[in-house]
């Protein structure tokens, strides 16, 4: 039986969306690129023709754009972040990205098809924006709710996504803070570099 955990997750990454805008609308045009992207990365999968690497670069080309990685680096190190050397921001968020990346690409094995439903995205603030969706699978629906800043240059971006309740960065923030209880900085990022041996 499939794990849910792992399934929600495999939903988070395929919906990530991101939009430029310049319409007044800017709640329909969330949702409606957020659908088009969707439609983007179910397409790789279903594609059987392509070569599996070149598959995942494909895919990894298209999410790259939907991500602010230097806001969902900041954010999963909370205070700990305005303590960190310059240096180190740069090496965390270069190998944070990677580690999401791959798991991404890990979660993305376990995709048979699922359907996704996309709800219109809502305006929650002058510069915030949500949108559910659900990833149903033979009668389990599982919700996700995404939340969208506006950045001033690259337009609506996704910053964090609540997974059956419990948000990405909390998650990813307080196993940091753990570690670096115990650990230096250089120490989270060479364990993020080889999760294996941490």
């Amino acid at each position: 039986m499939r794990n849910p955990i792992s399934t929600a997750i495999l939903g988070l990454f395929l919906l990530f969306g991101f939009v430029p805008f310049g319409q007044a609308d800017e709640a329909a045009e969330i949702t409606k690129m957020t659908k088009e992207k969707v439609n983007n990365v179910i397409s790789y999968l279903r594609d059987e023709s392509l070569d599996k690497e070149v598959r995942n670069k494909q895919i990894i080309d298209e999410v790259n754009t939907m991500f602010d990685f230097n806001q969902m680096a900041r954010l999963s190190l909370g205070k700990k972040w305005k303590k960190t050397k310059k240096q180190q921001r740069k090496e965390f968020v270069k190998v944070f990205v990677q580690r999401i990346q791959q798991s991404y690409l890990e979660k993305l094995e376990l995709y048979t098809d699922e359907e996704v439903i996309i709800e219109d995205a809502e305006l929650t603030k002058k510069n915030r924006a949500t949108l559910t969706t659900y990833l149903v699978s033979k009668g389990d629906k599982k919700e996700m709710i995404y939340k969208f800043y506006k950045h001033k240059k690259r337009g609506w971006l996704v910053y964090d996504v609540n997974i059956l309740g419990v948000s990405f960065i909390q998650t990813y923030r307080s196993q940091f803070a753990g570690v670096l209880k115990n650990k230096t900085m250089d120490e989270l990022i060479e364990d993020l570099k080889n999760p294996e041996q941490s």
